[in-house]
């Protein structure tokens, strides 16, 4: 049972990283990638569809990013939708794809982008801090009803800490690589 709790502690702290490396993926540093356009969906004759399932998204010269539609007739259907997701950038059409060049980040763009990426890695802390407290009282519940001795839950707390540690760590890592990227010219 306590390795249950162990596993389904991990199990979460390990979606809270990968949630935090999604926020991540959507603050855009100088460089275009596919992933800026994820939180992009297009109104695609009545239904919502994510774009990319819509068309394929390449890099093309560091800072452009080349939409392809698999229809061409989606392509100002593309082109509202992008303008509609408040992501700061202007889409032009080319007939057959669609073009989004990433303008240069100011030092003062940096610092914001900076700040919000503070600001994710902060809830990703947050979370995995709460998946520490959860898991601590199921230990505890299980040490009330007699289930485990209080040497067991003492050392699945300490085992509950550790992981926590070790993600708390991961979170730190993800941050500085991020703000590094924001950082760079």
């Amino acid at each position: 049972m306590i390795n249950e709790i162990l596993e389904d502690a991990q199990d979460r702290m390990d979606k809270s990283i990968v949630a935090l490396e999604a926020a991540f993926a959507r603050i855009r540093t100088g460089r275009a990638h596919p992933s800026f356009l994820d939180t992009v969906d297009v109104d695609y004759y009545g239904s919502v569809t994510p774009l990319k399932q819509m068309a394929n998204i390449n890099v093309e010269e560091g800072r452009t990013l080349v939409i392809a539609p698999w229809d061409r007739t989606t392509i100002p259907l593309i082109e509202k939708a992008i303008l509609k997701s408040d992501l700061g950038v202007t889409p032009n059409s080319g007939g057959e794809s669609v073009r989004i060049t990433m303008p240069p980040l100011t030092e003062e763009n940096r610092r914001d982008l900076a700040k919000a990426a503070r600001n994710e890695a902060e809830n990703a802390r947050i979370a995995v801090r709460n998946i520490r407290r959860d898991a601590n009282s199921d230990i505890k519940d299980f040490l009330k009803e007699k289930e485990i001795s209080e040497d067991d839950a003492r050392r699945a707390e300490d085992q509950v800490q550790k992981l926590t540690d070790l993600k708390v760590k991961s979170v730190d890592a993800l941050l500085e690589k991020k703000e590094k990227e924001l950082m760079e010219f």
